[in-house]
């Protein structure tokens, strides 16, 4: 392990540590299935929204802090002073505003999926951009035999962007736990391993991976598909950015010297 840039933020429930240019936000509510908390929601979101972007980053991992549950939703006692209809709004919108900042956080985000991925905690996995689990984690929004709420419709759209219309249909209305190799298959997660400790490893080496690729390339992907998502189909302003940038320029000259691109991401 390398001496260098260890940083640790603790409390207690969500746990960062930023190691060689790769942070682990851990949710860390063993007892409760890492029942999420608004702190936990907001500490994610605002790790996502002030991370550094000067190229020091590589990527955002999210996991449990343990093998038993990646999140298994918000924790109830959030809704104990629901009174009316103003407060369902208020918490939808709330959640929106992290599964954005997730969404739109300046490096990749890697969902690292054990156990119990369930309500809250699916819905922060499907704004990651990367999905991986182990083979014992289970997925889902059981909410029609639970809590009998609904997703907000921008968490309907994120889901059926993945998997399709028709399956979420299933997964809603039969509150079916989708196990992980079914979840490959239908493109809810795109890899499976064995167990926590490979979870982690290879989460890891997923976040080196994406150090060595093209900043811009990899922001102006994600921005398209949030923007198909939401039925919009305009793009140029990233088309440019990427075609007239200093790494567009590096990439053409280390393809033709047959030499590894040094990006800067700009």
């Amino acid at each position: 392990m390398s001496q260098a840039a260890v940083q640790q933020q603790d409390e207690a429930d969500f746990l960062v540590c930023e190691q060689d240019g790769v942070i682990t936000a851990k949710f860390n509510r063993p007892k409760t299935r890492n029942a999420l908390t608004f702190a936990m929601y907001e500490g994610l979101a605002n790790l996502c929204r002030d991370v550094k972007t000067d190229g020091s980053v590589k990527a955002i991992i999210v996991t449990g802090a343990d093998e038993r549950a990646f999140a298994a939703g918000t924790d109830m006692a959030q809704f104990r002073d629901f009174s009316g209809p103003g407060d369902a709004i208020a918490y939808e919108e709330k959640i929106e505003r992290v599964l954005t900042a997730i969404e739109t956080c300046k490096v990749p985000t890697i969902a690292a999926i054990s156990g119990a991925c369930t309500g809250g905690g699916a819905g922060i996995a499907v704004a990651c951009d990367l999905r991986i689990a182990t083979e014992d984690s289970r997925f889902g929004f059981p909410i029609a035999r639970t809590l009998g709420n609904c997703l907000s419709i921008n968490n309907y759209a994120r889901l059926v962007s993945l998997v399709g219309a028709g399956r979420v249909m299933d997964m809603i209305l039969m509150a079916r736990l989708i196990g992980a190799q079914d979840a490959q298959a239908i493109g809810l997660i795109s890899e499976v391993v064995p167990d926590h400790a490979a979870l982690a490893a290879r989460a890891r080496e997923m976040a080196e991976t994406l150090g060595g690729h093209a900043p811009l390339t990899m922001s102006a992907t994600k921005e398209a598909l949030r923007r198909i998502r939401r039925g919009e189909r305009e793009g140029n302003d990233f088309v440019v950015q990427c075609y007239t940038s200093e790494d567009f320029k590096e990439g053409m000259e280390a393809f033709l010297s047959k030499r590894k691109p040094q990006w800067k991401g700009r």
